[in-house]
Protein backbone atom coordinates (compact mmCIF):
# COMPACT_ATOMS: atom_id res chain seq x y z
CA UNK A 1 0.00 0.00 0.00
CA UNK A 2 1.46 3.68 -0.67
CA UNK A 3 1.22 6.15 1.66
CA UNK A 4 -2.26 7.45 2.96
CA UNK A 5 -1.35 10.63 1.37
CA UNK A 6 -1.36 9.01 -1.87
CA UNK A 7 -4.80 7.59 -2.08
CA UNK A 8 -6.64 10.68 -0.54
CA UNK A 9 -4.75 13.10 -3.91
CA UNK A 10 -5.84 10.26 -6.23
CA UNK A 11 -9.38 10.59 -5.19
CA UNK A 12 -9.61 14.33 -4.47
CA UNK A 13 -8.48 14.96 -8.33
CA UNK A 14 -11.19 12.44 -9.43
CA UNK A 15 -13.79 14.51 -7.76
CA UNK A 16 -12.40 17.88 -9.69
CA UNK A 17 -13.29 15.68 -13.00
CA UNK A 18 -17.01 14.85 -11.44
CA UNK A 19 -19.81 17.05 -11.50
CA UNK A 20 -22.31 15.44 -9.55
CA UNK A 21 -24.13 12.04 -8.69
CA UNK A 22 -22.35 8.99 -6.76
CA UNK A 23 -19.35 7.29 -7.93
CA UNK A 24 -19.49 3.57 -7.49
CA UNK A 25 -17.07 1.10 -7.09
CA UNK A 26 -17.17 -2.42 -6.50
CA UNK A 27 -14.32 -4.94 -5.71
CA UNK A 28 -13.53 -7.90 -6.44
CA UNK A 29 -15.13 -11.20 -5.08
CA UNK A 30 -13.08 -14.48 -4.04
CA UNK A 31 -14.04 -16.67 -7.10
CA UNK A 32 -14.46 -20.56 -7.08
CA UNK A 33 -12.32 -22.83 -8.68
CA UNK A 34 -15.29 -25.67 -8.14
CA UNK A 35 -16.89 -25.17 -4.74
CA UNK A 36 -17.30 -21.82 -2.46
CA UNK A 37 -14.02 -22.58 -0.46
CA UNK A 38 -11.63 -23.57 -3.01
CA UNK A 39 -10.67 -20.54 -4.67
CA UNK A 40 -8.68 -18.93 -7.55
CA UNK A 41 -5.79 -16.53 -6.22
CA UNK A 42 -6.87 -13.44 -5.34
CA UNK A 43 -6.41 -10.39 -7.42
CA UNK A 44 -7.99 -7.17 -6.50
CA UNK A 45 -9.78 -4.57 -9.04
CA UNK A 46 -7.30 -2.21 -10.32
CA UNK A 47 -9.46 1.12 -10.24
CA UNK A 48 -10.24 -0.15 -6.79
CA UNK A 49 -6.82 -0.63 -5.80
CA UNK A 50 -5.75 2.20 -7.42
CA UNK A 51 -8.57 4.93 -5.64
CA UNK A 52 -8.81 2.76 -2.11
CA UNK A 53 -5.45 0.71 -1.75
CA UNK A 54 -7.69 -2.00 0.12
CA UNK A 55 -6.39 -5.64 -1.19
CA UNK A 56 -9.16 -7.83 0.52
CA UNK A 57 -11.97 -8.93 -1.29
CA UNK A 58 -15.67 -8.33 0.01
CA UNK A 59 -15.55 -4.36 -0.30
CA UNK A 60 -16.93 -1.60 -2.43
CA UNK A 61 -16.87 1.73 -1.71
CA UNK A 62 -18.24 5.47 -2.78
CA UNK A 63 -17.71 8.54 -3.28
CA UNK A 64 -20.51 10.86 -3.56
CA UNK A 65 -19.82 14.23 -5.47
CA UNK A 66 -23.26 15.75 -4.31
CA UNK A 67 -22.56 15.49 -0.14
CA UNK A 68 -18.75 15.46 -0.26
CA UNK A 69 -18.83 12.15 1.28
CA UNK A 70 -16.54 9.29 0.61
CA UNK A 71 -17.69 5.85 2.15
CA UNK A 72 -16.03 2.15 2.32
CA UNK A 73 -17.90 -1.26 2.80
CA UNK A 74 -17.04 -4.05 3.55
CA UNK A 75 -17.87 -6.66 7.12
CA UNK A 76 -15.69 -7.49 9.99
CA UNK A 77 -14.94 -10.86 9.94
CA UNK A 78 -16.93 -13.29 12.14
CA UNK A 79 -15.39 -15.30 14.98
CA UNK A 80 -15.65 -18.32 12.32
CA UNK A 81 -13.83 -16.55 9.90
CA UNK A 82 -11.60 -15.86 12.51
CA UNK A 83 -10.77 -19.34 13.06
CA UNK A 84 -10.28 -20.45 9.54
CA UNK A 85 -8.79 -17.21 8.06
CA UNK A 86 -6.60 -15.83 11.55
CA UNK A 87 -7.39 -12.32 12.83
CA UNK A 88 -7.88 -9.51 10.63
CA UNK A 89 -7.78 -5.76 10.91
CA UNK A 90 -11.52 -4.32 10.82
CA UNK A 91 -13.15 -2.60 8.02
CA UNK A 92 -12.44 0.76 9.70
CA UNK A 93 -9.06 0.19 10.54
CA UNK A 94 -8.39 -0.69 6.65
CA UNK A 95 -10.46 2.23 5.51
CA UNK A 96 -8.38 4.83 7.83
CA UNK A 97 -5.07 3.73 5.89
CA UNK A 98 -6.13 4.99 2.91
CA UNK A 99 -7.73 8.23 4.48
CA UNK A 100 -11.52 7.36 4.62
CA UNK A 101 -13.26 8.12 7.81
CA UNK A 102 -16.48 6.91 7.05
CA UNK A 103 -17.44 2.70 6.59
CA UNK A 104 -20.73 0.73 6.26
CA UNK A 105 -21.58 -2.95 6.11
CA UNK A 106 -21.91 -3.89 3.06
CA UNK A 107 -25.77 -4.73 3.20
CA UNK A 108 -25.87 -0.82 3.36
CA UNK A 109 -24.51 -0.43 -0.15
CA UNK A 110 -28.49 -1.65 -1.47
CA UNK A 111 -30.15 1.41 0.66
CA UNK A 112 -27.64 3.82 -0.23
CA UNK A 113 -27.95 3.13 -3.85
CA UNK A 114 -31.96 2.49 -3.80
CA UNK A 115 -32.22 5.55 -2.10
CA UNK A 116 -30.03 8.04 -4.70
CA UNK A 117 -31.93 5.94 -7.94
CA UNK A 118 -35.55 6.96 -6.29
CA UNK A 119 -34.11 10.48 -6.40
CA UNK A 120 -33.20 10.40 -9.82
CA UNK A 121 -29.53 10.72 -8.96
CA UNK A 122 -26.89 9.51 -11.38
CA UNK A 123 -24.39 6.58 -10.52
CA UNK A 124 -21.23 6.67 -11.97
CA UNK A 125 -19.64 3.31 -12.62
CA UNK A 126 -16.37 2.08 -15.00
CA UNK A 127 -16.99 -0.99 -17.65
CA UNK A 128 -17.35 -4.38 -15.35
CA UNK A 129 -15.19 -7.78 -16.83
CA UNK A 130 -16.83 -9.71 -13.90
CA UNK A 131 -19.90 -11.68 -14.42
CA UNK A 132 -20.42 -11.06 -10.16
CA UNK A 133 -20.09 -7.82 -10.24
CA UNK A 134 -22.10 -7.46 -13.17
CA UNK A 135 -25.01 -9.35 -11.67
CA UNK A 136 -24.37 -6.72 -8.42
CA UNK A 137 -24.78 -4.25 -10.56
CA UNK A 138 -28.40 -5.53 -11.90
CA UNK A 139 -29.80 -6.20 -8.60
CA UNK A 140 -28.45 -2.76 -7.56
CA UNK A 141 -29.24 -0.51 -10.45
CA UNK A 142 -32.14 -2.57 -12.37
CA UNK A 143 -30.11 -3.08 -15.50
CA UNK A 144 -29.90 -6.24 -17.60
CA UNK A 145 -26.37 -7.45 -16.23
CA UNK A 146 -25.69 -8.25 -20.35
CA UNK A 147 -25.92 -4.74 -21.27
CA UNK A 148 -24.07 -3.12 -18.13
CA UNK A 149 -21.34 -1.88 -19.48
CA UNK A 150 -23.74 0.24 -22.12
CA UNK A 151 -24.60 2.05 -18.82
CA UNK A 152 -20.92 2.86 -17.69
CA UNK A 153 -20.31 6.73 -17.08
CA UNK A 154 -17.98 8.06 -20.22
CA UNK A 155 -17.55 10.71 -18.28
CA UNK A 156 -16.13 8.66 -15.22
CA UNK A 157 -14.44 6.34 -17.66
CA UNK A 158 -12.56 9.70 -19.33
CA UNK A 159 -11.53 10.88 -16.07
CA UNK A 160 -9.81 7.55 -14.51
CA UNK A 161 -8.45 6.96 -17.59
CA UNK A 162 -6.54 10.08 -17.66
CA UNK A 163 -6.05 9.61 -14.12
CA UNK A 164 -4.06 6.34 -14.72
CA UNK A 165 -2.78 6.65 -18.01
CA UNK A 166 -0.24 8.99 -15.89
CA UNK A 167 2.38 6.94 -13.90
CA UNK A 168 4.00 8.71 -10.90
CA UNK A 169 7.34 8.17 -9.82
CA UNK A 170 6.08 5.84 -7.06
CA UNK A 171 4.11 3.73 -9.39
CA UNK A 172 7.13 3.70 -12.09
CA UNK A 173 9.06 2.67 -8.84
CA UNK A 174 7.18 -0.55 -8.18
CA UNK A 175 7.42 -1.11 -12.00
CA UNK A 176 10.33 -1.26 -11.69
CA UNK A 177 10.62 -3.85 -8.78
CA UNK A 178 8.33 -5.96 -11.67
CA UNK A 179 10.75 -5.73 -14.02
CA UNK A 180 13.60 -6.47 -11.43
CA UNK A 181 11.53 -9.88 -11.38
CA UNK A 182 11.08 -10.88 -14.61
CA UNK A 183 15.05 -10.04 -14.93
CA UNK A 184 15.25 -13.44 -13.27
CA UNK A 185 12.52 -14.77 -14.85
CA UNK A 186 13.90 -14.56 -18.29
CA UNK A 187 17.62 -15.01 -17.29
CA UNK A 188 16.62 -17.73 -14.77
CA UNK A 189 14.78 -19.34 -18.29
CA UNK A 190 17.74 -18.94 -20.50
CA UNK A 191 20.05 -20.50 -17.68
CA UNK A 192 17.58 -23.62 -16.96
CA UNK A 193 16.43 -24.72 -19.84
CA UNK A 194 18.20 -27.52 -21.95
CA UNK A 195 17.21 -30.42 -24.59
CA UNK A 196 15.03 -32.72 -23.15
CA UNK A 197 13.37 -30.74 -20.84
CA UNK A 198 8.94 -30.13 -21.11
CA UNK A 199 8.40 -26.42 -21.79
CA UNK A 200 6.60 -26.72 -18.61
CA UNK A 201 9.47 -27.27 -16.34
CA UNK A 202 10.78 -23.82 -17.26
CA UNK A 203 7.45 -22.18 -17.28
CA UNK A 204 6.77 -23.22 -13.81
CA UNK A 205 10.18 -22.50 -12.32
CA UNK A 206 9.72 -18.73 -13.56
CA UNK A 207 5.97 -19.06 -12.27
CA UNK A 208 7.77 -19.56 -9.19
CA UNK A 209 10.37 -16.79 -9.40
CA UNK A 210 7.56 -14.53 -9.63
CA UNK A 211 5.35 -15.92 -6.39
CA UNK A 212 8.37 -15.94 -4.54
CA UNK A 213 9.47 -12.23 -5.39
CA UNK A 214 6.39 -10.33 -5.62
CA UNK A 215 2.55 -10.94 -6.16
CA UNK A 216 2.95 -13.98 -9.37
CA UNK A 217 2.24 -13.74 -13.02
CA UNK A 218 0.64 -10.51 -14.62
CA UNK A 219 -0.75 -12.63 -17.13
CA UNK A 220 -0.65 -16.51 -18.17
CA UNK A 221 3.23 -17.40 -19.25
CA UNK A 222 3.93 -17.57 -22.47
CA UNK A 223 6.95 -20.40 -23.25
CA UNK A 224 7.44 -21.84 -26.14
CA UNK A 225 9.28 -23.33 -28.51
CA UNK A 226 6.42 -23.06 -31.20
CA UNK A 227 6.84 -19.01 -31.61
CA UNK A 228 4.83 -18.37 -34.26
CA UNK A 229 1.31 -19.11 -32.27
CA UNK A 230 1.77 -15.20 -30.38
CA UNK A 231 -0.39 -16.17 -27.36
CA UNK A 232 0.98 -20.21 -26.85
CA UNK A 233 -0.01 -21.40 -23.65
CA UNK A 234 0.69 -25.12 -24.32
CA UNK A 235 3.65 -26.34 -22.76
CA UNK A 236 4.26 -29.87 -23.24
CA UNK A 237 6.75 -29.79 -26.06
CA UNK A 238 10.17 -31.56 -25.44
CA UNK A 239 12.84 -28.99 -26.27
CA UNK A 240 15.44 -30.08 -28.69
CA UNK A 241 18.87 -28.77 -30.01
CA UNK A 242 18.47 -26.22 -32.11
CA UNK A 243 15.45 -24.79 -30.99
CA UNK A 244 14.22 -21.21 -30.20
CA UNK A 245 12.57 -20.37 -27.66
CA UNK A 246 9.90 -16.97 -26.85
CA UNK A 247 9.69 -16.37 -23.47
CA UNK A 248 7.03 -13.73 -22.98
CA UNK A 249 6.30 -13.70 -19.15
CA UNK A 250 5.54 -10.59 -16.68
CA UNK A 251 4.96 -10.63 -13.09
CA UNK A 252 2.93 -8.42 -10.30
CA UNK A 253 5.26 -6.32 -7.63
CA UNK A 254 3.68 -6.46 -4.02
CA UNK A 255 1.22 -3.71 -5.19
CA UNK A 256 0.57 -5.22 -8.17
CA UNK A 257 1.92 -3.03 -10.80
CA UNK A 258 2.73 -5.32 -14.18
CA UNK A 259 5.78 -6.08 -15.95
CA UNK A 260 5.77 -7.53 -19.85
CA UNK A 261 9.02 -8.82 -21.33
CA UNK A 262 9.72 -10.62 -23.76
CA UNK A 263 13.37 -12.35 -24.95
CA UNK A 264 13.78 -15.02 -27.15
CA UNK A 265 16.78 -17.49 -27.01
CA UNK A 266 18.12 -20.75 -28.34
CA UNK A 267 17.94 -23.96 -26.23
CA UNK A 268 21.52 -24.99 -26.66
CA UNK A 269 23.09 -21.69 -26.10
CA UNK A 270 23.86 -20.80 -29.86
CA UNK A 271 21.13 -19.59 -32.32
CA UNK A 272 22.36 -20.88 -36.04
CA UNK A 273 23.15 -18.42 -38.57
CA UNK A 274 19.53 -18.28 -39.83
CA UNK A 275 18.24 -17.59 -36.51
CA UNK A 276 20.84 -14.74 -36.03
CA UNK A 277 19.94 -13.17 -39.00
CA UNK A 278 15.81 -13.29 -38.03
CA UNK A 279 16.43 -12.38 -34.73
CA UNK A 280 19.21 -9.15 -35.35
CA UNK A 281 15.77 -7.67 -37.99
CA UNK A 282 13.26 -7.95 -34.84
CA UNK A 283 16.18 -6.15 -32.66
CA UNK A 284 16.89 -3.52 -34.93
CA UNK A 285 13.21 -2.92 -35.17
CA UNK A 286 12.83 -3.05 -31.48
CA UNK A 287 15.76 -0.40 -31.27
CA UNK A 288 14.15 2.31 -33.94
CA UNK A 289 10.83 2.29 -32.32
CA UNK A 290 12.43 2.79 -28.44
CA UNK A 291 14.80 5.35 -30.70
CA UNK A 292 11.73 7.10 -32.23
CA UNK A 293 9.38 7.05 -29.23
CA UNK A 294 8.93 10.74 -28.04
CA UNK A 295 5.49 12.82 -26.74
CA UNK A 296 3.58 14.11 -29.53
CA UNK A 297 4.29 11.42 -32.19
CA UNK A 298 1.57 8.56 -32.50
CA UNK A 299 2.70 5.12 -31.77
CA UNK A 300 0.79 3.98 -35.02
CA UNK A 301 3.45 6.25 -36.91
CA UNK A 302 5.99 4.50 -34.40
CA UNK A 303 4.51 1.05 -35.46
CA UNK A 304 4.88 1.84 -39.06
CA UNK A 305 8.64 2.99 -38.93
CA UNK A 306 9.22 -0.39 -36.88
CA UNK A 307 7.70 -2.49 -39.38
CA UNK A 308 9.74 -0.87 -42.10
CA UNK A 309 12.71 -1.92 -40.27
CA UNK A 310 11.55 -5.08 -40.54
CA UNK A 311 10.30 -4.99 -44.10
CA UNK A 312 13.75 -3.84 -45.10
CA UNK A 313 15.31 -6.47 -43.00
CA UNK A 314 13.41 -9.32 -44.95
CA UNK A 315 13.94 -8.04 -48.22
CA UNK A 316 17.24 -8.13 -47.69
CA UNK A 317 17.32 -11.87 -47.40
CA UNK A 318 14.87 -12.49 -49.65
CA UNK A 319 11.68 -12.88 -48.45
CA UNK A 320 10.30 -9.83 -49.22
CA UNK A 321 10.89 -7.51 -52.56
CA UNK A 322 9.25 -4.25 -53.91
CA UNK A 323 8.97 -0.75 -52.38
CA UNK A 324 9.09 -1.05 -48.63
CA UNK A 325 7.20 2.25 -48.02
CA UNK A 326 4.41 0.25 -50.11
CA UNK A 327 4.37 -3.01 -48.97
CA UNK A 328 4.45 -1.66 -45.06
CA UNK A 329 1.46 1.02 -46.50
CA UNK A 330 -0.72 -2.05 -48.29
CA UNK A 331 0.07 -4.74 -45.21
CA UNK A 332 2.54 -6.82 -46.98
CA UNK A 333 4.77 -7.26 -43.84
CA UNK A 334 1.94 -8.43 -41.39
CA UNK A 335 2.07 -12.35 -42.87
CA UNK A 336 5.29 -12.02 -40.31
CA UNK A 337 4.04 -9.12 -38.13
CA UNK A 338 0.71 -9.95 -37.80
CA UNK A 339 0.56 -7.78 -34.31
CA UNK A 340 0.38 -4.35 -32.82
CA UNK A 341 3.84 -3.09 -31.66
CA UNK A 342 2.52 -2.90 -28.08
CA UNK A 343 0.02 -1.73 -25.22
CA UNK A 344 -0.15 0.26 -21.99
CA UNK A 345 0.90 -0.87 -18.68
CA UNK A 346 0.45 -0.31 -15.26
CA UNK A 347 -1.74 -2.00 -12.52
CA UNK A 348 -3.02 -4.32 -15.10
CA UNK A 349 -1.13 -5.92 -17.89
CA UNK A 350 -2.98 -4.53 -20.81
CA UNK A 351 -3.51 -1.46 -18.49
CA UNK A 352 -7.16 -0.04 -18.99
CA UNK A 353 -8.34 -2.16 -22.07
CA UNK A 354 -11.42 -2.96 -19.91
CA UNK A 355 -12.35 1.03 -20.86
CA UNK A 356 -12.24 0.34 -24.31
CA UNK A 357 -10.47 1.49 -27.37
CA UNK A 358 -11.94 5.09 -27.83
CA UNK A 359 -11.39 5.96 -24.59
CA UNK A 360 -7.49 4.85 -23.88
CA UNK A 361 -6.05 3.63 -27.49
CA UNK A 362 -8.15 5.97 -29.99
CA UNK A 363 -9.74 9.08 -30.17
CA UNK A 364 -11.27 11.08 -33.06
CA UNK A 365 -8.29 11.79 -34.67
CA UNK A 366 -6.78 8.34 -34.08
CA UNK A 367 -9.06 5.36 -35.28
CA UNK A 368 -8.27 2.08 -35.25
CA UNK A 369 -7.23 0.65 -38.77
CA UNK A 370 -9.52 -2.55 -40.58
CA UNK A 371 -6.05 -3.72 -42.03
CA UNK A 372 -4.89 -7.08 -41.07
CA UNK A 373 -2.03 -6.41 -38.38
CA UNK A 374 -2.67 -3.06 -37.98
CA UNK A 375 -5.97 -3.33 -36.51
CA UNK A 376 -3.95 -5.61 -33.66
CA UNK A 377 -2.23 -2.28 -32.74
CA UNK A 378 -3.79 -1.49 -28.90
CA UNK A 379 -2.44 1.65 -28.70
CA UNK A 380 -2.61 4.12 -32.09
CA UNK A 381 -2.61 8.31 -30.63
CA UNK A 382 -0.26 10.49 -29.79
CA UNK A 383 2.17 9.76 -26.61
CA UNK A 384 2.70 12.22 -23.84
CA UNK A 385 5.27 12.33 -20.80
CA UNK A 386 4.41 9.69 -17.99
CA UNK A 387 2.77 6.61 -20.35
CA UNK A 388 4.36 3.23 -20.14
CA UNK A 389 4.34 1.14 -23.24
CA UNK A 390 5.68 -2.09 -24.11
CA UNK A 391 7.76 -2.39 -27.02
CA UNK A 392 6.96 -5.83 -28.89
CA UNK A 393 7.81 -6.56 -32.78
CA UNK A 394 8.87 -9.75 -33.90
CA UNK A 395 8.62 -11.93 -36.84
CA UNK A 396 6.70 -15.30 -37.45
CA UNK A 397 6.48 -18.21 -39.85
CA UNK A 398 3.29 -18.95 -39.37
CA UNK A 399 2.14 -22.43 -41.57
CA UNK A 400 -1.41 -21.53 -41.99
CA UNK A 401 -1.25 -18.23 -42.69
CA UNK A 402 1.40 -19.09 -45.42
CA UNK A 403 -0.99 -21.06 -46.87
CA UNK A 404 -4.01 -18.83 -47.15
CA UNK A 405 -2.14 -15.81 -48.08
CA UNK A 406 0.02 -18.02 -50.94
CA UNK A 407 -3.44 -19.99 -52.15
CA UNK A 408 -4.85 -16.03 -52.56
CA UNK A 409 -1.68 -14.80 -54.49
CA UNK A 410 -1.66 -11.90 -51.96
CA UNK A 411 0.81 -9.30 -52.21
CA UNK A 412 3.07 -11.76 -54.51
CA UNK A 413 4.32 -7.98 -55.80
CA UNK A 414 5.60 -7.55 -51.67
CA UNK A 415 6.19 -11.74 -50.84
CA UNK A 416 8.46 -14.58 -52.41
CA UNK A 417 6.78 -17.24 -51.18
CA UNK A 418 9.64 -19.69 -52.65
CA UNK A 419 11.89 -18.45 -49.84
CA UNK A 420 8.97 -18.51 -47.08
CA UNK A 421 8.14 -22.13 -48.11
CA UNK A 422 11.82 -22.89 -46.57
CA UNK A 423 11.18 -21.29 -43.50
CA UNK A 424 7.84 -22.78 -43.05
CA UNK A 425 9.22 -24.72 -39.34
CA UNK A 426 11.08 -21.78 -38.19
CA UNK A 427 8.75 -20.60 -35.54
CA UNK A 428 8.98 -17.37 -34.18
CA UNK A 429 11.28 -14.50 -32.48
CA UNK A 430 9.89 -11.47 -30.50
CA UNK A 431 11.15 -8.95 -28.18
CA UNK A 432 9.68 -6.86 -25.36
CA UNK A 433 10.67 -3.97 -23.64
CA UNK A 434 8.26 -2.20 -21.27
CA UNK A 435 9.52 2.02 -21.44
CA UNK A 436 7.68 5.27 -19.95
CA UNK A 437 7.94 8.23 -22.35
CA UNK A 438 9.59 10.99 -21.08
CA UNK A 439 9.97 14.74 -21.79
CA UNK A 440 11.58 14.56 -24.92
CA UNK A 441 11.83 11.11 -25.31
CA UNK A 442 11.49 8.02 -23.74
CA UNK A 443 13.46 5.27 -21.05
CA UNK A 444 13.64 1.41 -20.69
CA UNK A 445 12.65 0.67 -17.23
CA UNK A 446 14.60 -1.76 -15.58
CA UNK A 447 17.59 -3.57 -14.97
CA UNK A 448 18.58 -4.18 -18.59
CA UNK A 449 17.84 -7.97 -19.52
CA UNK A 450 20.07 -9.75 -21.97
CA UNK A 451 19.03 -8.94 -25.50
CA UNK A 452 22.06 -8.33 -27.98
CA UNK A 453 22.73 -11.68 -29.83
CA UNK A 454 26.25 -11.85 -27.90
CA UNK A 455 24.28 -11.41 -24.42
CA UNK A 456 21.61 -14.00 -25.05
CA UNK A 457 24.29 -16.16 -26.30
CA UNK A 458 26.28 -15.81 -23.15
CA UNK A 459 23.11 -16.00 -20.55
CA UNK A 460 21.75 -18.95 -22.32
CA UNK A 461 25.19 -20.62 -22.57
CA UNK A 462 25.52 -20.36 -18.77
CA UNK A 463 23.58 -23.48 -17.97
CA UNK A 464 22.32 -24.61 -14.15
Amino acid sequence: MFNTKTYIQRRAELKKKIKNGIILFLGNDEAPMNYADNTYKYRQDSTFLYYFGIDHANFSALIDIDENKEIVLGNDFTLDETVWMGPQSTVKEKAVKVGIKVTQTLPQLDSYISNAVAQGRKIHFIPQYRYDNMLKLQSLLGIDARKINEYASPELIIAIAGQRSIKTADELKEMENAIAISYEMQVGAMRLAKPGMKEREVAGFIEGIARSMGSGISFPIIFSRNGQTLHNHYYENTLANGDIVVNDSGAESLLHYASDITRTFPVSGKFSQKQKEIYQIVLDANLTAIKNIRPGITYKEVHLKSSKVIADGLKALGFMKGNTNEAVAKGAHALFMPHGLGHLLGLDVHDLENFGEKYTGYNEKIKRSEQFGLRSLRYGKSLIKGLVLTVEPGIYFIPELIDKWKSEKKFTQFINYNAVDKYRKFGGIRIEDNIVVTEKGCRVLGKPIPKTIEDVETAASDKI
